[in-house]
């Protein structure tokens, strides 16, 4: 089964605890910060999931896209939000995905990037993000750092408990490939028969070094304008769990 698969009927309900308002704000901090200061425009999600942070954005006046690869993720995404944001979802890998047009910001939340694993297909991302973008426009995405793969999730094991659901979650993290494998277990209860469908899951995110991602934004043709520590504009520190990257199109 593809990663979220199975996850999509659980997702919201195990990462209620995710700072979804604190990003938002934090993300119309950076735009003012980065020159980006109207609340209209049109925002493009890569990893967009369940559409938690899309319906945050367009409640804040954007025009906003949703991309993911996950058809479950975004047909949960599409059931919650309100048609009166007219939010566009497109069931696209980021590695591949195409606009209509160019955006004036593109965003990507809560570790999606960390999900491509190979160098070739990161700057293939970031290539597309420029190809998209308006020429001022915002490139703004966060990555779990290698850190938070080796010291906080490692090789320990984690598990919750919901009312109707359940998961447990083993983490391997590979030193020499810098890729940290979560083995997920989902437990769901059918609400006609009571029994539980339990759903098996493979996922895989890779940590970059800042230097690494710079140079990949490089070769994409976009200037890496700033690296935060989460929620704040600091630079990251040795023991920075999660941090945001701002990035735009080289001048030419």
């Amino acid at each position: 089964m593809s990663a979220y698969e199975g996850f999509a009927e659980v997702y919201d309900v195990f990462m209620e605890d995710t700072p979804y308002d604190q990003w938002t704000e934090y993300l119309m901090e950076i735009f003012k910060k980065h020159g980006l200061k109207r609340n209209t425009g049109i925002i493009a999600e890569l990893g967009c999931g369940t559409g938690n942070m899309t319906q945050r954005l367009a409640r804040k006046g954007f025009d906003m896209i949703g991309i993911d690869m996950s058809e479950s993720m975004l047909a949960k995404a599409g059931e919650k939000t309100d048609p009166s944001l007219n939010v566009l979802y497109l069931n696209q890998d980021m590695r591949e995905f195409e606009l209509y047009g160019t955006a004036d910001a593109i965003v990507s939340l809560c570790d999606s990037i960390n999900y491509i694993t190979e160098e070739k297909d990161l700057l293939k991302v970031f290539s597309l993000v420029n190809n998209y973008l308006e020429p001022k426009g915002l490139f703004v995405f966060d990555l779990n750092t290698i850190y938070k793969f080796r010291e906080v999730l490692g090789s320990n094991s984690f598990c919750e408990t919901a009312e109707d659901s359940a998961y447990t979650w083993e983490n391997y993290y590979d030193e020499e490939e810098m890729i940290n494998e979560f083995y997920t277990n989902f437990f769901i209860k059918d609400e006609e028969t009571g029994l539980y469908t339990r759903y098996e899951e493979f996922h895989y995110e890779r940590g970059y070094e800042v230097h690494k991602i710079k140079e990949l934004l490089e070769k994409a043709g976009l200037e890496l304008e700033a690296v935060y520590d989460e929620l704040t504009f600091n630079e990251p520190v040795k023991e920075s769990q999660r941090i945001f990257f701002v990035a735009r199109e080289k001048e030419k």
